[in-house]
């Protein structure tokens, strides 16, 4: 499981968030292993890997998979999205 779980009633939404300091950053394998684990969920899981500052972000962003969240608690309320085509929610 990931490092803390929160969950969105209005939107069914669940947040997966991982502290990078504690398993590492939302890497593609990490994406696969929590999507595996919870297959059978009805709500749109969404990834994030939570970073103390800048510079730890920068020192992981290459290992940081697409369709993830990235919180910087340095800037709390300003999130960087990995997503593309999407601003912020679950993938189908």
């Amino acid at each position: 499981m990931p490092d803390v779980v929160f969950y969105d009633r209005k939107k069914n939404w669940l947040f997966l968030v991982e502290a990078v300091t504690s398993h590492g950053p939302m890497t593609p394998k990490r994406l696969v292993e929590l999507k595996a684990l919870l297959k059978n969920s009805k709500a749109g899981l969404v990834f994030v890997t939570a970073f103390p500052s800048r510079a730890e972000f920068r020192k992981h962003m290459a290992d940081i998979a697409w369709e993830t969240e990235v919180w910087l608690m340095e800037n709390p309320n300003h999130m960087v999205h990995f997503n593309g085509d999407r601003f912020m929610g679950p993938r189908s």
